[in-house]
């Protein structure tokens, strides 16, 4: 499975971004997706992940409450809407995809399928 996300780019504080990231090959569609990102000198940190139905989802600390995940199985595409950006929100962000709904907080987390990962820039 290969993991194609887009999306990411230079946004100003208190701006929207909306992440894509596409599960190739199609028949993908019964893997959990989620959201990482990485910035320089920190920790890769979860965002957000959702089940390969839609029915659950969850959110980590940094991002909940302005953000959403979604999914749309028929394009095999996982979405991930950031609102009220801040130049911290700044990093490497990554597509995730497994078979197994893990913890997505253990260090390192337990996912298969890695994107290469999109640049969001937050300018203050």
């Amino acid at each position: 499975v290969q993991l194609q996300a887009s999306g990411g780019g230079l946004v100003q504080t208190g701006g929207s971004l909306r992440l894509s990231c596409a599960a190739i090959p199609s028949t993908s569609t019964h893997l959990h997706m989620g959201w990482f990102r990485k910035a320089p000198g920190r920790e890769r940190e979860f965002l957000a992940a959702i089940q390969w139905d839609g029915l659950t989802a969850d959110y980590g600390d940094s991002v909940k409450g302005r953000s959403t995940i979604s999914r749309d199985n028929a394009k095999d595409t996982v979405y991930l809407q950031i609102d009220s950006l801040r130049p911290e929100d700044t990093a490497v962000y990554y597509c995730t995809a497994d078979k197994d709904w893990p913890d997505f907080r253990t260090i390192p987390p337990p996912l298969q399928y890695w994107g290469r990962g999109t640049q969001v820039t937050v300018s203050s």
